[in-house]
């Protein structure tokens, strides 16, 4: 099982977890792999994955854009999944999985975000995906595919809703 730690545009995560002592004493065992995207590391278990982002949820909040789980080749879930799998067990994950995402990078930095339908394929997509080098498959909760949308800038966002 791998982590994938997408990091935030203008940071090299790799550099900045091996600069910090704390960081590099929580990764002594470990052997995290410089991708163009962030950071790849190998672990055993679903278990020790969400373990290890625990230790590091520091650097993940300061300096992460996103925290994927490779649960099989190519298909990753998001941080939220895996501990609906892990903790509350309340989720088996099973092919075809309803709630999906497609991740396009380009140049390594994550580009475009797209929520499949379920049952679609990722030839379906490729309109949205022009253009990107890698693409993966992202499973997530339900919640996380509502969730996604486009950003409103500030000044385009309007009135903020009196009704708190």
């Amino acid at each position: 099982m791998n982590i994938l730690f997408i990091q935030r545009e203008g940071i090299d995560l790799h550099h900045t977890l091996f600069t910090s002592e704390t960081s590099r004493l929580i990764l002594r065992f470990y052997h995290p792999k410089k991708l163009p995207c962030g950071v790849s590391i190998t672990v055993a278990t679903l278990g020790s994955a969400l373990s290890l982002a625990s230790e590091l949820r520091w650097y993940i909040r300061r300096y992460t854009r996103e925290t994927l789980f490779e649960i099989e080749h190519g298909i990753f879930c998001t941080h939220q999944l895996a501990q609906e799998v892990y903790y509350e067990r309340a989720v088996i994950l099973e092919k075809p999985w309803a709630f999906r995402r497609l991740y396009g990078f380009k140049g390594g930095a994550l580009v475009s975000q797209v929520v499949m339908s379920p049952g679609s394929t990722v030839d379906e997509y490729n309109q949205e995906v022009i253009g990107v080098d890698t693409i993966i498959i992202v499973w997530c909760t339900e919640d996380e595919v509502e969730d996604i949308g486009e950003i409103i800038p500030l000044e385009t966002a309007g009135e903020p809703d009196q009704n708190f």
